[in-house]
């Protein structure tokens, strides 16, 4: 009986731990990009789903989409690194969208920028060289730019 409750007693706290751990993961904050003033201000907005800036001299994932021109949506995936020092933020992303890039093609960008509260940037600013080049820098992610329509060009 007594290995019974232990038993019970154990399954019931993984079982929190596992609803917490999927509570945070789902709360986790997306990070926004934007080139060229971004979207709605003519340029182009890269939304990383539950991404954060990783830390100094580490690499992590970057998946979610882009928005550009009035209402273009890109799946977009790739990678974000920081510097070893912290100062500054590299994307290398790739896009998809075969109503934009044609069917098979894809469109890369090369983003560089200092992060939000890095004093002393070697970059004066940041820049994206690649399928929407222009100034890039983070921006704030609201709701309207999170939104992802079920049917878009």
């Amino acid at each position: 009986m007594i290995r019974s409750k232990q038993l019970i007693n154990t399954l019931l706290s993984c079982a929190a731990a596992v609803a917490i751990a999927s509570a945070a993961h789902a709360a986790e904050a997306n990070y926004c990009v934007a080139v060229s003033g971004g979207f709605g201000s003519g340029g182009t907005s890269f939304i990383g789903k539950g991404f954060s800036v990783p830390s100094a001299g580490n690499c992590t994932p970057w998946s979610g989409f882009t928005k550009t021109a009035s209402s273009v949506i890109l799946i977009t995936t790739g990678t974000g690194c920081t510097s070893t020092n912290g100062k500054v933020v590299t994307l290398s992303l790739f896009s998809t969208d075969p109503s934009w890039f044609g069917a098979g093609q894809s469109g890369s960008d090369y983003i560089q920028f200092c992060p939000k509260g890095v004093s002393g940037c070697p970059l004066g600013s940041g820049q994206d060289v690649g399928a929407f080049s222009g100034t890039a820098a983070p921006e704030t992610c609201t709701t309207s730019l999170e939104n992802l329509p079920a049917t878009h060009d």
